[in-house]
């Protein structure tokens, strides 16, 4: 990737030199591929190349943020011109600036990015999605089609740097391998699918792996029916309960608490869960997808803890939510090239517990284990929660036979204190993971 320091560094004096009090800038640079192969054939394949280019502008307490994707020289100066203008007939935002503290970029290793995985043949990637496909297909006969095994590949680079002093770059890479494979029987159809993630190829799983795990998850949903209503223990598999760690996020956010937008509003040092979840969002985890060695505004990642073992520690904050709520960044900002910074997540998870998920379900006499949540029913002012579900029915702690047209209902506020089951399954498949996640008892309306 090329060298965009000495750009940075121009267009932060132009900036000043035009006006601005102080400024920001983040340049990004992608190459992406991606193939499907369906019923052994190619259906697409796409390969695309991009950079782009945004400014915050700061005058006084006033704001603007511009953005291109032009990089020659007229437009780059036409640019910060209009962002200055933009800024000085905005509002003030007290809250508005950069960041108090300046830290210098660290050379610090986290793994991310393999230099040979763009050398990756574009014929083998073809080949693994196809072997992903088939595995899948030639796993029963109940599987007779295929949305396609898909393959992606991605490299990229990051440069941040403000007129403080701070410039921090890093280069990225991501490849996944996924299948989604369809199963019928008796007039019904059901799909499901499995997929690998890493930084490199020799972190996938192997394409049979996979093509196996979503053909087993696809076909086990044959059969489902709906379950009368009642209130039973309800299971989260692993990647349903990382899908509830991604819900409770945004309610940690120092923006959520100065909007007034959720539950966990002035509960600092309370009991807020379980004494059995520890909420973790890791910044630096080695080869981790959501690591950077600093955050949307330069200050360093560390490794958050705002909840530990269901007391509410902190709330996660960038420079200007802190300053909202009266709190210190935590090194979550998040920023795209369009905007200014938010809090967001690095690598968040639920820590692993010490139950094994066999027994999680063993030990119920009736419940349900849920494999797929559908829809988007939170609301994180109250904490309510309702979700369409698939998954499995509990008998004397064996599934009996699969779930569909159900919803689960309930409040995370109660969600989250009842949790009296975590499991050893702990695995890291994206940015977001937990292990298998037990609740005492939910409303699950079927018939």
């Amino acid at each position: 990737m090329k060298n965009y320091s000495d750009l940075g560094a121009e267009l932060l004096r132009k900036a000043r030199a035009e006006g601005a009090d102080a400024a920001d800038l983040l340049i990004a640079e992608s190459t992406d591929f991606s193939v499907t192969v369906r019923k052994g054939e190619v259906e697409t394949l796409e390969e695309a190349g991009s950079k782009a280019l945004g400014i915050r502008l700061f005058v006084g307490r006033r704001t603007a943020t511009v953005h291109t994707s032009d990089f020659s020289r007229t437009a780059l100066d036409e640019l910060v011109r209009e962002g200055v203008a933009m800024a000085r007939a905005t509002g003030e935002d007290s809250a508005a600036g950069l960041p108090e503290e300046v830290y210098p970029a660290e050379d610090l290793d986290l793994g991310l990015f393999d230099p040979e995985l763009p050398n990756f043949p574009t014929d083998e990637r073809i080949e693994w999605a196809r072997r992903a496909e088939a595995a899948a297909l030639a796993f029963d006969p109940a599987i007779t089609n295929s949305q396609g095994g898909s393959f992606s590949l991605g490299t990229g680079s990051v440069l941040l740097a403000n007129s403080k002093g701070f410039m921090g770059s890093y280069e990225g890479s991501s490849v996944s391998l996924s299948v989604i494979p369809i199963a019928e029987r008796d007039d019904a159809m059901e799909r499901d699918h499995w997929y690998s993630s890493g930084r490199s190829v020799r972190e996938l799983a192997s394409p049979e792996e996979v093509g196996r795990i979503a053909a087993e998850r696809t076909v086990r949903r044959l059969g489902a029916r709906k379950v009368k209503t009642q209130r039973v223990p309800v299971i989260f598999d692993p990647e349903t309960a990382g899908e509830i760690a991604g819900t409770i996020f945004p309610a940690l956010s120092g923006y959520s608490v100065f909007r007034n937008a959720t539950f966990l509003k002035d509960r600092i040092g309370e009991a807020v869960a379980s004494p059995l979840l520890t909420l973790v969002d890791d910044g630096r985890r080695p080869r981790g997808f959501g690591s950077r060695p600093f955050d949307g505004e330069g200050l360093p990642t560390r490794r958050n803890t705002p909840i530990e073992k269901g007391v509410l520690k902190y709330y996660l904050c960038d420079s200007y939510s802190g300053r909202k709520i009266n709190a210190r960044p935590t090194g979550s900002a998040r920023r795209g090239i369009s905007g200014g910074p938010g809090v967001g997540a690095s690598n968040l998870y639920f820590e692993a517990g010490t139950t094994a998920p066999e027994t999680l379900v063993s030990d119920l006499s009736r419940g349900l284990y849920v494999t797929d949540l559908i829809g988007f029913g939170v609301n994180l002012v109250t904490g309510d929660f309702s979700e369409g579900v698939v998954g499995h029915w509990i008998e004397n702690g064996k599934f009996t036979h699969p779930v569909h047209e159900v919803t689960i209902a309930g409040n995370l506020k109660e969600m989250l204190a009842d949790v009296d089951g975590v499991g050893t399954d702990l695995v890291f498949r994206g940015s977001i993971a937990s292990p298998t996640l037990r609740i005492k008892q939910l409303t699950v309306s079927g018939t």
